[in-house]
């Protein structure tokens, strides 16, 4: 798919059909957040892929916002794993995985896979019932699957800012 159609097309999903992507697509999404830059090349980022209904179903008790796909991923980075910028007040663990996450909901929609940034939920709870390691922290869930008949983007997903409004040249 050319690159403009897809960043434009690209919605986030929230209703699914019980169809489960193919082993193709999900390692077409898993490659491309394996080949997302990170700090240093430090690659921190850690995905669990879900398809169990049994820990699908701790999904849902971690966030009211899963739409109901049949593949979950969750993306955590290691914290003990990051670049410490000069001054010690940031880290790349978060930029890192948000930008391997990226690569995966783009990789998503190239695949014919449709997908949402899940976000509503507590990272630390997320740890405790999924038995992750305490080391990673846990940015975000990745609805995939494939959208439900009807399903469609909210309507104000091709609203947008003008550039004037969102960039500054210095």
């Amino acid at each position: 798919m050319e690159f403009n159609t897809l960043i434009t097309e690209r919605y986030s999903c929230k209703q699914y059909s019980p169809e489960q992507i193919s082993e193709e697509q999900l390692t077409a999404v898993l490659e491309a957040g394996r080949a997302a830059p990170t700090a240093k090349n430090l690659q921190e980022q850690h995905v669990y892929v879900v398809q169990s209904q049994a820990n699908l179903a701790k999904i849902d008790e971690l966030t009211p916002c899963r739409f109901g796909a049949p593949t979950v991923l969750v993306v955590a980075y290691d914290k003990n794993n990051v670049f410490t910028y000069p001054g010690g007040k940031r880290d790349s663990g978060i930029e890192d995985a948000t930008i391997v996450a990226t690569h995966m909901l783009l990789a998503a929609k190239n695949a014919g896979v449709d997908s949402c940034w899940l976000n509503r939920f507590d990272p630390d709870r997320a740890t405790e019932l999924l038995g992750l390691p305490e080391n990673e922290e846990v940015l975000m869930l990745m609805d995939l699957g494939f959208a439900a008949v009807g399903a469609k983007p909210l309507p104000n997903h091709s609203s947008r800012k003008p550039l004037s409004e969102t960039v500054t040249r210095c």
